[in-house]
């Protein structure tokens, strides 16, 4: 398993990284390059969206995992994840992050989503899981060295603990990896890009600021999305 630990070794390095520089650097970069990641999550998503195969299941399991999401409060759980941590962190190191309680809040949920579920990560666990081949783990990595610094100069080191639930997700994807994909059919796979990709383009309007989606909520419909399209495939 090479892929998790250096996806998760980029994530930390240039959360710690941006950091540190913080307020050194320039204020148009800090503020802009969120919008141009937002940006570009929509776009990803997009391309996700595209593959689908049967729409109907997507939609369905959407709006079931958003309610599933909604019932438990998923995002209301993140959201206090991200105060304790932040919390934590200011204790152990000065804080220096220039965001409001909420405003930190709200990032913090849509850039969890960013790096720990997107399409790029979920694909590239799966595959190396199944193949052993770590490239799209690698090249979500670098992307992840380049992504991090720009919200942990605004937000602090409090990014650099989204190394924990981005390892786990994408550690448990590898080794059951082996045991999903057979069970698996190429438009099932097509539906879950879908519905992913969906999901990364609800955070890049978050990311943005144009409209705050419940992101969080939406994070069930991943599970329950395959067993929906292949219930409509099947006797639908």
């Amino acid at each position: 398993m090479i892929g998790p630990f250096v996806n998760g070794t980029a994530l930390f390095v240039g959360s710690v990284a941006g950091a540190l520089i913080g307020s050194k650097l320039n204020a148009n970069i800090r503020s802009q390059m969120p919008m141009v990641f937002g940006c570009a999550s929509m776009g990803l998503g997009v391309a996700m969206i595209v593959k689908v195969k049967f729409l109907a299941p997507v939609v369905l399991a959407l709006v079931v995992g958003s309610l599933i999401g909604e019932i438990i409060g998923l995002e209301t759980l993140i959201q206090k994840f991200a105060g304790k941590a932040r919390s934590l962190i200011a204790k152990i190191a000065p804080a220096n992050d220039d965001l409001d309680q909420d405003e930190f809040l709200d990032k913090f949920v849509a850039i969890l989503v960013l790096f720990c579920l997107s399409g790029t990560g979920v694909y590239g666990s799966m595959t190396e899981g199944m193949t052993g081949d770590p490239t799209l783990l690698i090249v979500k990595s670098i992307l992840d060295l380049f992504t991090a610094p720009i919200f942990a100069s605004t937000m602090g080191l409090s990014v650099a603990v989204l190394v924990v639930p981005q390892f786990t997700v994408q550690s448990l994807l590898y080794f059951g990896a082996s045991l999903i994909l057979p069970l698996t059919t190429p438009d099932m796979l097509a539906d879950f890009s879908a519905c992913g990709g969906i999901i990364m383009l609800a955070t890049g309007f978050r990311i943005c600021g144009i409209k705050q989606f419940p992101v969080a909520s939406m994070i069930p419909a991943l599970i329950a999305v395959m067993p929906m399209s292949w219930a409509w495939a099947t006797y639908l």
